[in-house]
């Protein structure tokens, strides 16, 4: 089991994300807290079993003042052992914290911070609105580093306009100087709802495979190069820091998540909160919830998820959920050089890590 906590506030919104946020406006974070801790004393309670590990994600965690995070990791605790946990990690961004703040996160019980830097070219960031530069990047790895958190996860993201292949490589070699203990580098989406989706619509933006795979063998290159290891999709790590939240996610397990717009599945019953902060304060406190979907995942629709992500890990899929004609492909890239199958598991390697979605399309 998993739990997941919405904070959705940013002190300015990129144009590129398509995560449930907003800046600080009508709704008082301080009452948001309070509606948080009390959906914890609601549905904390209800678990069967309890959660392993906790992600705080956003929006910006980073952000939230140090009596807020006091109040917010106290109403949890009040449920966790966060001795017991496997994982604690912590959205941040540069400039939104110093090292009395992070020496916060750390005796708050984090143990490891995600840290959105994106890129360390100046231009690259400016492109994506980013309010840090290359420099205060670098500082805030050092200010971690130095406030003793156990783990440092360096966010990158590759494919955004303006950006050359020189640029990527540069903005690699960076990150890896820094000495993090796990570095995500992420291919960027054009998703629905954002600017740069409106942008690439109106012809002002591209999107390239070729460019695509060129950047992502770069990474896998360069990081494994420097003693990554290459665990799934977008994910390196140095041994023993794995994700374990997100390794849970990818395998299956039940996940709850807190706050606005925030998802839940357990027992293959899947929920979601409101996705309006206002009404989430609202709905909390008149019905103690703030669900408003659901669905219940039947056998199909479970299985093409499991595939989907599952080939995007090291571990790769079990045989078994593939149907026949599945199968007949995945021996058609085995023969490709793009998947090997290993006992009775099929994972990509070579050119299919860079084409999981699509081959992930072509096997269910």
């Amino acid at each position: 089991m998993l739990l997941y906590v919405h904070i959705p506030f940013c002190h300015r919104v990129c144009p590129y994300c398509s995560f449930y946020k907003h800046t600080p406006g009508a709704t008082p974070i301080g009452a948001f807290i309070d509606a948080l801790a009390a959906e914890a004393d609601r549905r904390l309670p209800e678990l069967s079993e309890s959660p392993r590990t906790i992600y705080f994600g956003g929006g910006t965690p980073s952000m939230l003042s140090p009596t807020h995070l006091e109040k917010l990791f106290s109403a949890l605790e009040r449920h966790l052992d966060f001795s017991k946990l496997d994982d604690v990690t912590f959205e941040a961004n540069p400039a939104t914290f110093d090292l009395t703040k992070a020496t916060l996160f750390r005796d708050l019980g984090v143990r490891r911070i995600s840290l959105g830097i994106q890129s360390f070219s100046p231009h690259v960031l400016k492109s994506l609105g980013r309010e840090h530069d290359p420099e205060q990047a670098a500082e805030a790895v050092m200010i971690l580093k130095e406030a003793g958190l156990p783990a440092v996860n360096i966010d990158l993201m590759f494919s955004i306009p303006g950006q050359s292949r020189d640029d990527w490589s540069d903005t690699l070699d960076r990150a890896i100087s820094l000495k993090p203990d796990h570095i995500s580098a992420y291919n960027l989406t054009y998703e629905e709802d954002t600017a740069f989706f409106e942008s690439l619509k109106r012809g002002e933006m591209d999107e390239s495979e070729d460019r695509d795979a060129s950047f992502f063998e770069l990474a896998k290159l360069k990081l494994t190069g420097a003693g990554f290891e290459s665990y799934e999709t977008s994910n390196y790590a140095q041994p023993g820091h794995r994700s374990s939240h997100n390794h849970g996610y990818w395998s299956g397990e039940d996940y709850l998540g807190l706050g606005p717009s925030a998802v839940s599945t357990i027992r293959r019953s899947r929920n979601r909160n409101v996705p309006d902060t206002a009404k989430y304060v609202e709905m909390i406190a008149s019905l103690g919830n703030a669900i408003a979907e659901s669905e219940q995942l039947d056998d199909e629709a479970w299985r093409l998820e499991r595939i989907a992500l599952g080939l995007r890990t090291l571990d790769g899929i079990a045989m078994t959920l593939l149907d026949e004609e599945g199968k007949t492909r995945a021996n058609w890239l085995i023969e490709a050089g793009m998947a090997e199958r290993h006992h009775d598991r099929l994972r990509l390697i070579g050119n299919g890590c860079a084409l999981v979605d699509p081959i992930a399309a072509e096997l269910v």
